[in-house]
């Protein structure tokens, strides 16, 4: 495992690797190791009755948020695995990109924890709020 954190782009070209058909959905635009920050672009496919973007669609943003948050602080640890994922759902999304503002809040050698803020593109207030525990593999 690398020392050193990766830039949005290697995350980014990880994801697509990867998750060819899933996390890649999600692009990195900044990431620092203490804060990353991802977008999803707006599909009309994330919609759920009542006209607002449902809440895997958020879960899933928050997810990708935190692991290049890991990324960009740790290396490239693809066996980091979500232990929790806590949301709250606080006002309904506008039919616009989703952008997710991961921060750290504890990196352990175990555990990494971050929470999340999720806003409607063009908006400041956020429509969910998360807290997210990542599992850190042992280092050998």
């Amino acid at each position: 495992m690398s020392q050193h954190g990766l830039t949005p782009d290697e995350i980014n070209a990880f994801l697509r690797e990867a998750f060819p058909g899933g996390a890649g959905a999600a692009h990195v635009e900044a990431a620092d190791g203490r804060r990353a920050v991802c977008r999803i672009r707006y599909n009309e496919s994330q919609l759920r009755p009542g006209g607002t973007l449902s809440g895997p669609t958020m879960m899933a943003l928050t997810d990708t948020a935190v692991y290049a948050l890991i990324f960009s602080a740790i290396g490239l640890e693809p066996l980091a695995v979500t232990t929790n994922l806590s949301i709250n759902f606080l006002r309904k999304p506008k039919p616009a990109d989703l952008i997710a503002e991961a921060r750290t809040l504890k990196r352990g050698k175990a555990l990494f924890v971050a929470d999340v803020f999720i806003r409607s593109d063009g908006e400041d207030d956020p429509c969910a709020h998360a807290v997210v525990t990542y599992s850190i593999p042992p280092r050998t």
